[in-house]
């Protein structure tokens, strides 16, 4: 999907730009690669600079209820400083470094709903224009991936995922969003909680965990939510014992309460995941709040862990149309500007 527009505030006759990201899914903290195709128009133009806007759509509560915006949430600048004569056609190859926060929007090959964008601007002499918009595929580092995939072997079920404008307390959090995978309990767990949020916070170092039970009510008591985080390192990710950590984490989050800000190794010989304990709260930042479903996208989960299996294929129809929409409405939002 790649837009080719002209440079509107030149109007006809202005140079165009085509951005083509190279093939396949690149992983949060990792090298995105591609090239910058330029077109000149009917007069000799001078390039300021080419700049890569990584955007995604994130949701916001607001005293009027939620809603959807573009975020920036990172910037490069890969090229300028020449002149583009008339006609003439230049390629500019340029290899960025992705956030380590970034989102993951795809899980063994599938969508999981979750839409991030590149979006190109040239800067000409007398205007700048964002020049086109590239829909970008995240895929999992390896440790999340262990540890989703010890989720679907606990027979834990993916729900959705969706992108959350804010902070979540007490955290390394980088980005001003953050993506919460939302996942049904499996049956040991299905009496006691509705549902588990999983986010992941990757830094150069590791990854923190931080997980969410939205608890059952019971008689004489309500439903409230507890959240704690454990952080792993990334050379753990083929640790063979995934599924019985990662189950230590869950009952740990359901039947204990840990103090806000108590800090212990899990369990009794494990060097690895050190708990951050967040106790019987919400994550505890602004604007924060429990969402259905992003964009309508229900994905559930098949017989390998928490590998995508789609029903009926209507899901992925929805996904696919979802994406159009994205680019399709950023593209008006520039056309505004």
């Amino acid at each position: 999907m790649v837009f080719k527009r002209l440079l509107g505030s030149l109007g006809v006759g202005g140079p165009t730009v085509d951005t083509v990201l190279d093939p396949g899914a690149v992983r949060p903290g990792g090298d995105l690669n591609g090239q910058v195709h330029l077109k000149g128009g009917s007069a000799g133009f001078d390039i300021e600079h080419i700049c890569l806007e990584l955007v995604a759509r994130a949701e916001a509560e607001h005293e009027d209820g939620e809603s959807e915006s573009t975020v920036v949430f990172d910037r490069f600048t890969v090229g300028g400083g020449f002149r583009l004569a008339e006609d003439e056609e230049r390629s500019i190859p340029f290899s960025v470094t992705l956030p380590w926060e970034t989102p993951i929007t795809e899980l063994y090959g599938q969508g999981l709903g979750v839409v991030l964008g590149v979006r190109t601007e040239l800067s000409v002499a007398g205007g700048k224009d964002k020049g086109d918009l590239d829909p970008l595929a995240v895929r999992p580092l390896p440790v999340q991936e262990s540890i989703l995939e010890a989720l679907g072997q606990l027979d834990f079920g993916f729900r959705s995922a969706d992108l959350e404008y804010g902070r979540i307390g007490g955290t390394g959090q980088q980005l001003p969003f953050y993506q919460e995978i939302e996942l049904t309990p499996s049956p040991q767990y299905a009496h006691a909680v509705n549902e588990i949020e999983v986010t992941f916070l990757a830094g150069p170092g590791g990854v923190e965990v931080v997980l969410e039970a939205d608890k059952r009510g019971g008689f004489l008591a309500s439903g409230h939510d507890t959240v704690t985080s454990f952080t792993v390192g990334h050379d753990e990710a083929a640790r063979p014992d995934w599924n019985t950590v990662v189950d230590g984490w869950i009952r740990q989050l359901v039947e204990h309460r840990s103090p806000h800000g108590s800090h212990a190794s899990y369990g009794h010989d494990d060097p690895y995941a050190t708990q951050h304990g967040h106790g019987d709260h919400h994550h505890g930042h602004e604007g924060h709040h429990r969402s259905g479903p992003s964009m309508g996208t229900v994905v559930a989960a098949g017989a390998a862990g928490l590998a995508v299996g789609v029903v009926g294929g209507m899901v992925a129809a929805e996904v696919v149309d979802e994406v159009g929409d994205f680019f399709e409405g950023d593209e008006e939002e520039a056309d505004e500007e």
